[in-house]
């Protein structure tokens, strides 16, 4: 679990240890909010974030195959509601 300024995640996977809370919290932008499932992805040194639903989570890897870098450094969080 981590502690970020937009609340606690579980960290599912960081792949090439792409997860740096700073860039994170600099980053992330509150439409973010209505997400359980944030994909953070490093394409040109630029970090991109996408939510993710309960319904469309499974499309995760589609995604990260689709319309990421192949082989870019990312990770998968899921929010922790209090």
């Amino acid at each position: 679990m981590i502690e970020t300024d937009h609340g606690k995640f579980d960290v599912i996977k960081d792949y090439k240890e792409a997860l740096e809370i700073k860039t994170f919290n600099d980053k992330y932008v509150s439409y973010l909010d209505r997400y359980v499932y944030i994909v953070g992805d490093l394409s040109a040194d630029m970090l991109r974030l996408k939510g993710f639903t309960t319904k469309n989570y499974q499309t995760i890897p589609d995604y990260l195959m689709e319309s990421c870098t192949p082989n870019a450094p990312y990770y998968v969080l899921r929010r922790i509601r209090d």
